[in-house]
């Protein structure tokens, strides 16, 4: 039996902060287990969300200088919680936080440059996790269903409701996934037009009705009709959705309930195509997740022969963080942490780039 002890770092597309999850991760035989033993959230400045969400319009030189701070203030987190729990960490593995994400252009770019992290933390970083599969021709996303497969293979379905929504299940013994669409991404820039972080728990979105154009513009989005494997990015959704979003004249409930028919139109599309059994379950983590109004709705829509699962509060949040640190540990032990049945590239691979504190 093998345990490692790691600190994940996950920041995601919804722009709502950094996750960092503390865990001690177990092989035994070939049976993987985790456990979350200390976990934090920061919430972002407004400045620096605005940096993030800004970051895809920067000069090359200034994207690298952007890198490279990110990576000290990530550093810095990882450094404080440490200090501050007094934890004793093999390594930090870290997502960073993805700017560019064009696999058809063959690139894809996460800051948080891994030795300014490395450096101001005093740990080993493993971080890059995207690259190396984007460079044999995948898509680079999306990642956590190797986390669904080893760690949460009792399930048939796999949903992630980050800012984006992903889904993850198993096809002819072999593990698929892919982006379905939107998810928390449109939900937060609606609420922040009036200065709202987030609805919280869907309320007013529950109070809202349903404006039939916008619904058809989302649902009309040319992305829906691609095969899998396929990803989406920010670039994507400031190309695509936010004009359909500033074009409709309605009032903020309004927009949250037509955005979350949407999503769970587009989520139970996916599910009832991809659903073997009469009776499934479907595990559901992320943001998301805690939106009570989505979550009724897409019950809802789903019916009676998928049951959603949504777990505790803590794995909801920070799951994707475990994952990373489980990528992480992959990474360290020269073992697949990225599926090519995933993102469509030449072979499985060992991802992520291990840099060492100065």
């Amino acid at each position: 039996m093998k345990q490692f002890k790691v600190l994940g770092l996950m920041s995601g597309t919804s722009l709502d902060g950094l996750d960092l999850c503390y865990c001690h991760i177990t092989k035994d035989l070939d049976k993987w287990s985790f456990e979350i033993k200390e976990t934090k959230s920061i919430s972002y400045s407004d400045d620096m969300q605005s940096e993030l969400k800004d970051s895809i319009y920067l000069k090359a030189d200034e994207l690298l200088q952007f890198h490279n701070t990110y990576g000290t203030w990530l550093g810095q987190q990882a450094k404080q919680f440490i200090s501050d729990i007094k934890l004793e960490v093999d390594f930090i593995a870290s997502h960073g936080h993805t700017t560019h994400h064009q696999p058809k252009n063959g690139l894809t770019f996460q800051i948080g440059s891994g030795q300014h992290l490395a450096n101001e933390s005093g740990c080993k970083v493993v971080c890059d996790f995207r690259t190396n599969d984007v460079a044999l021709g995948g898509q680079g996303a999306p990642l956590v269903p190797i986390g669904d497969q080893l760690f949460f293979g009792a399930y048939e379905l796999c949903l992630n409701l980050g800012g984006i929504s992903n889904i993850s299940l198993e096809q002819k013994g072999k593990r698929i996934a892919y982006d379905i669409g939107l998810a928390n991404m449109i939900l937060n820039y609606i609420t922040r037009k009036i200065d709202l972080a987030y609805d919280k728990g869907g309320e007013l979105a529950a109070s809202g009705k349903v404006n039939q154009n916008m619904l058809d513009r989302l649902n009309g989005l040319k992305y829906y009709l691609l095969p899998h494997p396929k990803s989406i990015g920010y670039e994507w959704f400031v190309e695509e959705v936010v004009p359909i979003v500033d074009i409709t004249d309605d009032s903020i409930e309004n927009l949250l309930h037509t955005s979350i028919h949407h999503i769970c139109e587009k989520v139970a599309q996916q599910v009832k195509l991809n659903s073997t059994k009469e009776e499934s379950s479907l595990f559901v983590t992320g943001g998301g997740a805690l939106n009570d109004f989505l979550i009724e709705t897409l019950q809802e829509k789903l019916g009676k022969s998928t049951k959603v699962v949504v777990p505790e509060k803590e794995l909801i949040e920070f799951k994707e963080a475990v994952v990373f640190a489980l990528m992480g540990v992959l990474r360290m032990e020269k073992e697949i942490n990225v599926l090519k049945s995933v993102t469509g590239a030449k072979r499985d691979s060992s991802s992520g780039v291990l840099y060492l504190p100065a």
